[in-house]
């Protein structure tokens, strides 16, 4: 508990010195973010209260920009490209295994908080085509035969 009650403090810091400036939400939840690594409802009350805005003006910018997250985000971020490229040679299949050997949803996070599941559009890998990114590293023609091996290589990490 103790640890919440200081990373609070420092988003109060935070608030406390953007406070009447111009446009001040967005840098606040680019540190809250930083500070919690998600921006949940609890922080965002908290960003409200302390800039004067509407809790509904918070949301809304948190969910509007794909840099915010209002989860914990797991260890180890998964990326799936579903772009055309990767996803006509077969990402979707990938992404259908990652799901089930994680057994969480896309855009879940393991119970453990180890892994986080994401599909996204293109990740400049076409060439590697079905493509996915643990954590920057680039996994390229993936099979869902392969999907197995790479998770237990993490899981073992720990």
């Amino acid at each position: 508990m103790d640890q919440s009650k200081e990373k609070f403090a420092q988003l109060q810091e935070l608030i406390d010195s953007h406070k009447n400036l111009p446009g001040a939400l967005m840098p606040v939840l680019q540190g809250a973010q930083g500070i919690f690594g998600c921006v949940s409802e609890d922080v965002q009350k908290v960003i409200a209260e302390g800039l004067g805005v509407t809790l509904a003006e918070v949301y809304g910018v948190a969910t509007f920009y794909a840099q915010f997250s209002l989860h914990p985000k797991g260890k180890y971020l998964i990326s799936v490209c579903l772009g055309t490229a990767c996803y006509v040679k077969g990402s979707q299949s990938v992404l259908d295994k990652l799901a089930e050997v994680l057994e969480i949803p896309v855009g879940g996070t393991t119970p453990d908080g180890k892994f986080t599941l994401e599909a996204t559009r293109c990740l400049g890998a076409c060439g590697l085509a079905p493509v996915m990114m643990i954590n920057g590293e680039v996994y390229g023609r993936l099979t869902p035969d392969a999907i197995p091996g790479i998770i237990e290589k993490y899981r073992a990490k720990d």
